[in-house]
């Protein structure tokens, strides 16, 4: 199964056309995937202090949470689609990830602190991204915050695997047959 995890308020975004083009290339190819939107969802992202109180049993009091690590448990792929918001991952996900990849669920701590990651059934993730900076500004000069924050210190963390990162600058500015070319690509790539 693959889950989508898709990121975007607004239905007319290039986040969206690039979502329509992911679920029509499922569709063709008759493969099994699931969504999690989490706008329309309404998640909430804050911890608010009855929750946190269960952060450290890895327990949750939202019930989202229960749904999408449901979800997850039964994915072997993983797609993310969202904007680079300030050269990183949108707050709304930010929330997801510490209120969803609990410990016990997605992660064990070892004696020495550090983390033994549990979702290892996920054998591909696809990060897909957009934004005005281009790639290789938001790696060399913003901090490279996706890279190394989001696939490298938190989804490989977790036991996620074979992660890939596609980018799409200039989403705003930049020709549109760039951004057509890229939605056109993307079947290749998933």
């Amino acid at each position: 199964m693959k889950t989508i995890v898709y990121v975007h308020p607004w239905d007319g975004s290039f986040n969206h056309a690039i979502l329509s083009k992911v679920v029509d290339t499922f569709k063709e190819r008759n493969q099994l995937f699931q969504i999690i939107d989490l706008y329309q969802d309404d998640f909430d992202p804050t911890y608010h202090a009855n929750e946190l109180k269960l952060y450290s049993k890895g327990k949750y009091g939202n019930e989202l949470v229960g749904k999408y690590q449901s979800m997850l448990e039964s994915s072997t792929e993983v797609i993310f689609i969202f904007p680079v918001w300030w050269y990183n991952i949108p707050a709304i996900l930010k929330g997801f990830l510490d209120k969803v990849l609990l410990k016990d669920f997605a992660y064990i701590e070892n004696k020495s602190g550090t983390m033994k990651g549990l979702l290892n059934n996920i054998q591909s993730v696809k990060v897909i991204t957009t934004g005005q900076a281009p790639k290789w500004y938001i790696q060399f000069l913003g901090g490279n915050g996706i890279k190394k924050t989001f696939i490298k210190a938190t989804l490989k963390a977790v036991g996620m695997k074979n992660i890939q990162w596609l980018h799409c600058g200039y989403v705003s500015t930049g020709k549109n047959e760039n951004r057509v070319k890229f939605l056109n690509s993307l079947p290749t790539k998933l």
